[in-house]
C-alpha cells in the first residue's frame, strides 16, 4: 500500500511530529512497507483459527493485599525518612 506524501503529512501531524522532506520520505517508504505486511497478514485463512492473547502459557502470579500495621516505632522512621510531609502523609511526586 503505497502512501500519499499528504497522507504521510497528516500522519505525523497527528502524531505531533515535525518532519523534513527527507523524513516524509524515509518513514513513508517504511511506513508503507509495514502496510504491506499487514495486508499478507490480513489474507492467512485464520477461520479455524482460536484467538488467542498470548501464547506462552504464563499466568499472573497474583496476591492478595494484605495490610499490615506497622509499630508505631517503624511509623516514625519512615516519616522521618520521607523528603517531603504534607498533613501528616508522605508527599510523592503525582504520577500520570
Amino acid at each position: 500500500m503505497k502512501l500519499t506524501k499528504e497522507e504521510i503529512k497528516h500522519i505525523a501531524d497527528l502524531a505531533r511530529l515535525e518532519l523534513t522532506d527527507d523524513e516524509l520520505k524515509k518513514y513513508g517508504s517504511q511506513l508503507s512497507a509495514v502496510l504491506n505486511y499487514i495486508n499478507q497478514l490480513k489474507e492467512v485463512d485464520t477461520t479455524d483459527i482460536e484467538p488467542t492473547a498470548q501464547v506462552t502459557g504464563l499466568e499472573n502470579a497474583l496476591r492478595e493485599d494484605v495490610k499490615e500495621d506497622w509499630d508505631k516505632r517503624e511509623g516514625q522512621e519512615a516519616f522521618r525518612q520521607a523528603p517531603e510531609l504534607e498533613s501528616g502523609q508522605i508527599k510523592v511526586k503525582r504520577v500520570l
